[in-house]
């Protein structure tokens, strides 16, 4: 049984080893401070039909925990909307930020696990990065994950995942993901 001090994850040890030295060498950074990172992942679930049954906002927050292995925050409503039902800090969806080792493990069951299970899949957006070197990307099940039980679920709900770097432009950022293999389509 390994101990967790000694335990890093493989997409860590790979960039570690690896991956900012390409990077140092395709960008011809001076200082390795200079080598973009990834800074956090933002899991976000926002429950629509949560204005009706908030039972359905617990269910979300408890598949978003077991997806990534932390407790998920539930998030509630800043104000009123009365077109759409919505009463201030009515529960509305639920939210995790994984940072570190966990940030790691999950991505690479992001990109080797749970992106070859989506249904007819050619790739991610290239172009969904927000011009400071962060991706936004989402989901329209979250069953593709293979810690959802498929038969557990009432409803099939889709969730956003944005990868946050340190990258100072977008193509230092794709330049990154793609090292972790991330499968961009153009």
């Amino acid at each position: 049984m390994l101990d967790a001090a000694q335990y890093t994850p493989r997409l860590k040890a790979e960039y570690k080893a690896k991956i900012r030295a390409a990077l140092k060498e395709e960008f011809g950074y001076k200082n390795d401070m200079q080598i973009p990172r990834l800074d956090k992942i933002v899991l976000n679930m926002g429950v629509g039909e949560a204005v009706k049954d908030t039972k359905k906002v617990k269910a979300a927050a408890e598949q978003l925990t077991l997806i990534a292995g932390q407790k998920a925050v539930i998030t509630n409503a800043k104000k009123s909307i009365a077109g759409f039902r919505v009463r201030e800090e009515m529960p509305l969806g639920c939210k995790v930020t994984l940072r570190g080792d966990q940030m790691y493990e999950f991505l690479d069951r992001l990109i080797n696990v749970a992106l070859p299970r989506v249904r007819d899949f050619r790739g991610v957006k290239g172009t969904s990065f927000d011009g400071r070197g962060n991706y936004a990307m989402g989901l329209k099940e979250q069953i593709v994950f293979p810690e959802i039980d498929f038969d557990k679920i009432d409803d099939v709900l889709g969730m956003d995942i944005i990868i946050c770097t340190n990258a100072k432009t977008d193509a230092e950022a794709k330049s990154l993901l793609k090292h972790f293999n991330m499968p961009f389509s153009s």
